[in-house]
């Protein structure tokens, strides 16, 4: 069995007490189990029971990340197409983190698991988009079609309205407010990057998504 094999069975095994029951009551040694392997294997691939959590998290969110990191090397597409890719992609994975939250709400995860979580979902999503965002707003500044001095900051605070106001975890509001509040993030974005109102418009459409 390759390394890769075991350590997704060790992730899927994770996977699966997640649904039976609470975080704190997981051990490494339940995960060893249900993988049907050694305790010991565990460590070779992950040094905690956190680390496995994390690269759970990093596995299942996969596919729309690495779709929005290789955004930042189009550089032949505008970069406002290229960040309203990265908005779909916030939605993309908020929509997988919610559809997962929902089904082990209903297997007893209690609310304090959800709220932990989440936390580690936003740190991962804001950690792999903000450089690639960052540089999408830099080939937008060099180009002369967006104006603004700090472009690693602004990347930062997109992340994380996103990515709190659309998993609807910590704030909990209705489809409406969440789609105001897109709205009003691209009002402010076209205001404070100084390009004409309504550039960014078709932006707020990924909160209807």
């Amino acid at each position: 069995m390759t390394n890769e094999k075991k350590s997704d069975r060790i992730l899927d095994a994770l996977q699966q007490l997640l649904e039976e029951r609470t975080i704190q009551n997981i051990s490494v040694s339940d995960i060893a189990k249900k993988a049907e392997i050694g305790k010991g294997s565990i460590y070779y691939y992950f040094p905690s029971k956190d680390a496995i959590l994390d690269a759970l998290i990093e596995r299942n969110y996969e596919t729309p990340l690495k779709t929005a990191k290789n955004l930042a090397s189009q550089t032949e597409i505008s970069p406002f197409t290229r960040m309203a890719m990265i908005l779909q992609a916030c939605r993309s994975s908020s929509s997988a983190f919610l559809n997962q939250s929902n089904t082990a709400s209903g297997a007893g995860t209690s609310a304090q698991d959800t709220a932990f979580l989440h936390q580690k979902y936003m740190n991962h999503l804001i950690a792999e988009l903000k450089p690639s965002l960052t540089e999408i707003i830099n080939q937008g500044i060099a180009a002369g079609d967006i104006h603004f001095e700090y472009p690693a900051a602004l990347a930062e605070i997109v992340l994380i309205v996103l990515a709190v106001k659309l998993n609807n975890t910590f704030l909990s509001a209705t489809a409406e407010d969440s789609e105001d509040t897109i709205r009003g993030l691209v009002a402010l974005l076209e205001k404070g990057t100084d390009i004409p109102r309504g550039t960014l418009n078709y932006l707020s459409l990924t909160a209807d998504m």
